[in-house]
């Protein structure tokens, strides 16, 4: 099956692997939109959307329960965000105006094809990535078109011709300025533990679950557990790039009614908001491979290590198929995991003022990742000098 699909034309693979991405992402961010509202209501004691159904669907026995949990909801948003009018205002730079939204997109269905989901084992008995391509430069390929997405903010706020979206656009360039630096910083500790003097440099984050994927204590520790201020400051910047609640600035509705995009409706409005999704989906994504083992279910335990375990007592689990689908199940489960967390510190913690978003990353956020990095590159020359065992 895999030799079929390789030994296509690639200009027809790579036509494949976008359409997979596009029909992957899109469904993906609106059950985020979705999940985001009952989530909100779970915290807040209320049912959330629990009453949408069609109505060629509601005769059906038993479609009650999907109707309660709000599957239906999805159907509901989609067609009107399709098929609700779009306007364009006649104030606003048209051209740009339009391009924004479309703009937004292209960074964020682009930084999936550098992300691995998973990983099986190949005819020779080596572990391939899951991805749509392995970098060896993977992330630097993901932090230089992640950056990208505020350029259609900028872009949003100034086509439109009005004070509040501006306003959006400029506290948008400002706060990821703020926080990207805070950000690389953060994972730097990383890849000096994991590129070993002498060897081959690499800032591939399959080789990034590799190096938690080794035998020894230090070998399938997790980094979330030996790298704890790293993980930290990579946390509290990814909330601050993917603008979420309390770092929402740039669409702050309380004093700038709905920032950047306060102009928009319709499906330019729904784009922004699958882009922001998107970039949470891969912001932690990244984070799952750089602190969390990846698609490793525990520390010190490693797929391949269930795969072995599993086959021993049903042989289909070490296909290739089988453990690709098993790594990326476990990988979407973390993934998941941290979209909650995104939703539950949205919907518990208040918006911080621009002042204190300033102060956190430029005061607080910036001072602790370069000690961080400081303590960590002596930590690791210490190591390699003195214990090179270890």
């Amino acid at each position: 099956m895999f030799d079929l699909y390789f030994e296509l034309p690639l200009l027809l693979r790579l036509v494949l692997q976008g359409t997979a991405v596009i029909l992957v992402l899109f469904p993906l961010a609106a059950a985020c939109s979705m999940a985001e509202r009952k989530v909100s209501a779970w915290i807040q004691g209320r049912p959330g959307p629990n009453r949408t159904v069609p109505p060629f669907l509601a005769w059906i026995p038993g479609i009650s329960l999907l109707t309660k949990l709000g599957v239906f909801q999805l159907t509901a948003d989609g067609g009107k965000f399709v098929f609700k009018e779009d306007p364009v205002p006649g104030h606003v730079n048209a051209f740009y105006f339009i391009l924004a939204p479309i703009v937004s997109m292209i960074p964020a269905l682009t930084t999936v094809a550098f992300i691995p989901f998973g990983a099986y084992f190949d005819a020779a008995g080596k572990l391939v990535p899951v991805a749509l391509t392995n970098l060896d430069v993977g992330l630097l390929a993901v932090f230089a078109l992640g950056s990208l997405g505020v350029y259609s903010l900028i872009l949003a706020g100034w086509a439109s011709n009005s004070k509040y979206p501006f306003l959006g656009g400029v506290r948008a360039s400002a706060q990821l300025i703020s926080y990207e630096l805070s950000m690389t910083l953060s994972v730097l500790p990383v890849f000096l533990w994991v590129n070993a003097p002498g060897g081959p440099g690499t800032l591939s984050l399959f080789d990034v679950v590799q190096s938690q994927s080794q035998p020894g204590f230090f070998g399938g520790l997790w980094y979330i557990f030996f790298m704890p201020v790293s993980a930290f400051v990579f946390l509290v910047a990814l909330f601050a790039e993917t603008n979420r609640q309390p770092f929402d600035m740039p669409e702050s509705e309380a004093d700038l009614v709905g920032g950047f995009h306060t102009e928009y409706g319709a499906f330019k409005w729904s784009l922004f908001f699958v882009a922001e999704y998107a970039h949470m989906i891969v912001g932690s994504g990244i984070f799952c491979l750089l602190f969390l083992g990846g698609w490793n279910p525990l520390p010190w335990v490693t797929l391949a290590d269930v795969v072995n375990f599993g086959a021993g007592f049903l042989p289909l689990i070490a296909s290739p198929l089988v453990m690709g689908v098993i790594g990326i199940t476990l990988f979407l489960l973390k993934v998941g995991f941290f979209i909650f967390f995104f939703m539950w510190v949205r919907w518990t913690l208040p918006r911080f003022r621009y002042d204190q978003v300033m102060t956190i990353g430029w005061k607080k956020l910036l001072p602790l990742s370069i000690a961080n990095l400081v303590l960590y590159a002596i930590l690791i020359a210490v190591k390699d000098l003195y214990f090179p065992n270890l």
